[in-house]
């Protein structure tokens, strides 16, 4: 029984003999089959092609990501704290020299997670650090290896360690998920966002859509929900998916402008 991983979305499966004959985190309209077709891998093979480097991007902030990049490419996020750290999102792999260079930053005490296309090799990570899995209840049907170690919680907000707090935002998938981190950004706050709140090229400005690969927006009223749910929160900095897609300062405002933007531009009559 092997645990196959989809080479297009990264997700693993639970173990089967052969490949799984669909993926349906591809197949939905939110992500696509690969121009090549369904195509699988295993981690084994997957740690023989590629490895994880770790950057330290602010204190108390360590990114991990693969190279050469595999899947949809999103880097994960060790967010450290005094009574244990938190990853934020994950990446489908996990070898043991990540593992031991994330055990020298004081490991992982829990596993959180924005939306299903970043669910990838949770399980594996969960099981090299014992740690618990936070998703949201409202994905739940998306998860394609199903594990004791998941926490499926529900309604708009949880707390996890030091002061940290999951804010359901919806959108993207109906249990979309930011992270509030109150002592990033030198105490201002950051929002660790993956690309429920997109930021984009232009690091003025964050985006908002169902399908990103598939270019389907939201309607206004989703965005307006979206930006209402993380209003409370203080947060300058806004950390998206991928290494370089980073709002460094201004991020509230920012939010507030791209939800203005985007909704002129969806209620625009061409």
């Amino acid at each position: 029984m092997t645990y196959y991983i989809c080479q297009t979305c990264g997700t693993q499966f639970s173990p089967t003999v052969t490949p799984p004959e669909h993926c349906p985190i591809c197949e939905d309209e939110r992500q696509y089959i690969g121009w090549e077709g369904q195509r699988w891998t295993t981690l084994e093979d997957l740690q023989k092609s590629h490895h994880n480097v770790l950057r330290t991007l602010e204190p108390g902030l360590i990114g991990i990501g693969t190279e050469p990049p595999f899947a949809i490419g999103q880097r994960a996020l060790l967010v450290r704290t005094p009574v244990g750290n938190v990853l934020w999102d994950c990446i489908s792999l996990i070898d043991e020299a990540t593992v031991a260079a994330v055990r020298s930053a004081g490991g992982v005490a829990a596993i959180a997670i924005s939306h299903p296309h970043y669910y990838s090799a949770m399980i594996e990570w969960s099981h090299a650090f014992s740690a618990p899995v936070y998703l949201h209840r409202a994905d739940q049907q998306w998860v394609m290896r199903p594990d004791p170690s998941i926490h499926f919680w529900e309604g708009e907000s949880l707390p996890l360690l030091e002061n940290l707090t999951l804010i359901r935002c919806g959108g993207h998938f109906d249990g979309g998920t930011v992270l509030h981190w109150p002592e990033g950004a030198a105490g201002q706050g950051a929002l660790l966002s993956g690309d429920i709140l997109q930021v984009v090229s232009d690091r003025r400005y964050v985006s908002f859509m169902y399908s990103y690969p598939n270019l389907i927006p939201l309607p206004a009223e989703t965005v307006r929900r979206i930006v209402a749910a993380v209003e409370p929160y203080p947060f300058e900095r806004i950390y998206g998916a991928w290494w370089e897609r980073v709002i460094l300062q201004d991020g509230k405002a920012a939010v507030r402008r791209s939800a203005g933007r985007y909704i002129r531009a969806i209620s625009s009559v061409g």
